[in-house]
């Protein structure tokens, strides 16, 4: 039996979805993940209108953003920003402290 791909881009409508979910799949540290997050973002936002704001080929983009993609950080950037998203860095230490905060304050 051939296994169904979650179509994950209905439950993306608003950018502040779309962030989170790029968001996550940053959070896992796997470049796969990341692409494939990027990917799907940017066929629901429209990859014509993509490529035209990052002055990128539209086939280049699929091809590069698709399950076998390696794109660029260059061209991953550019994306993030037609998008209107940055990527920004955090600590792990950081992190792993304001995570411990938050479940102290939950089971409090």
């Amino acid at each position: 039996m051939k296994k169904k791909k979650l179509d994950v881009s209905r439950k993306l409508d608003t950018p502040e979805q779309q962030g989170a979910y790029i968001g996550r799949a940053v959070a896992t540290g796997d470049a796969p993940t990341i692409r494939n997050a990027v990917g799907v973002v940017a066929r629901k936002r429209g990859m014509t209108h993509i490529a035209s704001t990052t002055n990128l080929n539209r086939e280049s983009l699929y091809r590069a953003l698709g399950d076998q993609g390696n794109p660029e950080f260059a061209t991953m950037l550019k994306v993030m920003k037609a998008l209107g998203l940055k990527l920004s860095v955090a600590s792990i230490a950081s992190t792993a402290r304001a995570k411990a905060k938050a479940e102290k304050k939950r089971s409090a």
